[in-house]
């Protein structure tokens, strides 16, 4: 699903990343005209990775039902304006996520990875939907206009492989295990949080992300209110190995910076070699009887 960049990875183990943090609205064009100068800011501030929020260039609900600015992946205008930003800035861009597909139909919600020739490295199609009920009130039906994906994909960087998923994505340690044990030491994780659940859980599941795997973490997430209803929590995070947060960028609009070194993912990695401790066991199975009479 990933195709190989045209770059050779250079001797650097380090560079810095930045992670942007909107508001999105269902006006496409206006979404753009901010994340557009957010990604010149901070190219501008020296980011070498620059990553996007899900649904950065436009999203609302209506009913629970998620409904993404979508378009077919040849006639989007987040990727079009994305490709030329990334040839015009010279960097790498992650871009968090996008609908792709046409009227009528259920859509992708799909990360793009794009080279600083403007050229797609990666698609990552969102796995896990986020269908939940989390009170009488705020009811999420992902599936209802998503159609999930089935691949993991790991992108092979200048500096070190990063592993994509999406916002719900983050709750399913198993997968971040393998995007770590197919050569990951980065971490993407893209998202509309929901306040209530981030409030509780967000800043956790980020850190537990990091460290269970000696992975860098970056979470760029949407903040505020979605039109339609429901709010999202923005503390868009970088996260070390090791688990320390290095920028959060609480609840407005605008960018954060860390410098990522890989260094201390493979010494992070050494000192707790979790990823190649791995044992067979027997599963736990529904409904088995104990092992051990009861009197």
């Amino acid at each position: 699903m990933a195709a190989s960049p045209k770059y050779i990875h250079c001797m650097s183990t380090s560079f810095k990343a930045a992670c942007i943090q909107n508001c999105a609205t269902p006006d496409v064009a206006y979404n753009l005209e901010v994340t557009l100068g957010l990604t010149r800011e901070a190219a501008t501030a020296g980011a070498d990775l620059i990553c996007l929020p899900e649904y950065f260039s436009g999203v609302e609900t209506r009913d629970g039902l998620f409904l993404p600015a979508a378009f077919p992946e040849n006639s989007h205008p987040a990727l079009a304006a994305f490709r030329a930003a990334a040839q015009e800035l010279r960097v790498w861009l992650h871009l968090g996520s996008l609908g792709i597909g046409s009227p009528g139909e259920r859509v992708k919600n799909r990360s793009y990875v794009l080279t600083p020739n403007g050229e797609i490295a990666a698609r990552y199609d969102k796995i896990h939907l986020f269908d939940v009920e989390l009170s009488a009130g705020q009811v999420y039906l992902e599936l209802g206009t998503v159609a999930p994906g089935d691949e993991a994909v790991v992108v092979a960087l200048p500096w070190a492989d990063m592993g994509l998923s999406i916002c719900y994505d983050l709750r399913f340690a198993a997968l971040y295990r393998n995007l770590a044990q197919a050569g990951a030491r980065v971490l993407a994780v893209p998202s509309a949080f929901t306040k209530l659940t981030g409030q509780a859980h967000w800043h956790v599941l980020i850190r537990a992300r990091a460290i269970e795997t000696g992975s860098y973490v970056i979470a760029p997430c949407q903040f505020g209110t979605l039109a339609g209803g429901g709010e999202c929590y923005g503390h868009s995070l970088i996260v070390d190995p090791w688990g320390q947060i290095l920028a959060d960028g609480g609840e407005d609009k605008g960018f954060v910076l860390a410098e990522i070194n890989l260094d201390q993912a493979d010494a992070a990695r050494a000192r707790i070699p979790a990823l190649n401790h791995d044992r067979e066991f027997t599963p736990a199975v529904e409904d088995c009887q104990p092992s051990i009479a009861v009197r």
